[in-house]
């Protein structure tokens, strides 16, 4: 399958691109099954990652950041995703929770969060998901209610991505319950000095096995009211929709970089297999499946791109962002579920990637608002 080089690449990409290849290759492919087995990576990774300036790689120099732009962050994704690596909550670290605080926090706020979790210091983590609540943000139960110089925030959160390890958690609850989403705000929680949070299970899932997923519970956290996010109260559900695109550009990045992945882990396995006394690569129906899912891969990378020059361009809008999540996850994982089947029965075996990525694959169309939030943004448009 040819390789094309993005429009949006340059001479510094490639160089970040040698510099993550070697990174994953040497310090996260050993390390799979373990981190699988433990449900996280090593916190000592997260410091690794820092010492060689590949967190936060797209926020500013002053804040300890790369000083880069999206495009470095999506580099970065795409090689995570090219060396089968899921468990590595980065994407969220620095390709949401750091623009929080870059977009919304105080200087105060921005010089005293973002340098940790540049250096690794600090991981982040944002706490929206609920029980029973799902995609539902507007009636979220979490409460923060103001006393005096406080907040005090009760509630749970689940599906937190980097909730085991989180040292600063965004979360968003309801300052004022007796509205909407008008009464939505974000909070930020250090949780080494938090009283009352607490963690609850690292959650067992069907993919993303070395992920840590977890629980969290906040009984009655008092945090400076300093530690709001924003000019005042109310503001949360706005910001929360201004950052979406951007969340949702990174899951489209990682499922175009997955489905590469995955059409040439199962190039490699057809040209050697053999079957009948020939290669797989051989049948038609090998070479029919494969052409249909390396097209697949070209359009999707071609929308992808586009959605990402129109990114740095500051030019991406809501529905497009939601075609982007929608169009790419669904690719994924039908052509995985594809190569899967060309590799057979070790295709359902966890020893090959190709059976991880299939599994990693499913909760792409579910995370980051569920697919079908995505066609109803969409359909609001037309």
């Amino acid at each position: 399958m040819p390789t094309r080089r993005s429009a949006w690449m340059t001479d510094d990409l490639d160089q970040l691109r040698g510099l993550a290849r070697t990174f994953f290759e040497k310090e996260a492919v050993p390390h799979q099954e373990r981190w699988a087995a433990q449900k996280q990576v090593d916190r000592g990774f997260w410091h690794k990652a820092g010492e060689l300036g590949l967190l936060c790689l797209s926020i500013p120099e002053e804040y300890g950041g790369g000083g880069g732009t999206f495009a470095h962050e999506a580099v970065l994704l795409e090689e995570q995703a090219r060396c089968g690596d899921s468990a590595w909550g980065n994407s969220v670290h620095s390709g949401i929770v750091a623009h929080y605080l870059a977009s919304y926090g105080t200087e105060e706020q921005k010089r005293r969060w973002l340098p940790k979790m540049a250096s690794g210091e600090y991981v982040g983590a944002i706490a929206m998901s609920e029980p029973g609540g799902g995609s539902d943000l507007q009636n979220i139960r979490t409460r923060a209610l103001r006393h005096g110089d406080e907040y005090v925030i009760s509630g749970s959160k689940t599906f937190i991505t980097n909730g085991a390890q989180a040292d600063l958690v965004v979360v968003v609850a309801k300052t004022d319950p007796s509205q909407g989403a008008t009464g939505i705000s974000l909070l930020v929680v250090e949780t080494a000095a938090a009283p009352g949070f607490r963690r609850g299970r690292v959650l067992d899932k069907i993919g993303l096995k070395g992920q840590d997923t977890a629980e969290l519970f906040f009984d009655d956290v008092r945090v400076p009211a300093d530690n709001l996010l924003g000019t005042g109260e109310g503001q949360g559900f706005i910001q929360l929709m201004q950052q979406l695109p951007q969340e949702r550009l990174i899951i489209a990045v990682a499922s175009i970089a997955g489905i590469e992945a995955a059409v040439a882990l199962t190039l490699d396995y057809v040209k050697d297999r053999t079957a009948f006394g020939r290669e797989l690569i051989k049948f038609q129906n090998t070479r029919f499946t494969l052409a249909e899912c390396a097209t697949e891969a070209r359009v999707t990378r071609a929308f992808v791109d586009e959605c990402v020059e129109a990114h740095l361009a500051g030019e991406l809008d809501v529905p497009t962002a939601a075609m982007a999540k929608w169009w790419s996850t669904e690719r994924l994982c039908r052509v995985v579920d594809e190569c899967v089947q060309l590799f057979g029965g070790y295709g359902y075996m966890t020893e090959y990637p190709i059976a991880r990525a299939w599994a990693d694959a499913r909760v792409q169309k579910i995370y980051g608002g569920t697919n079908e939030i995505m066609k109803e943004i969409i359909a609001r448009s037309l």
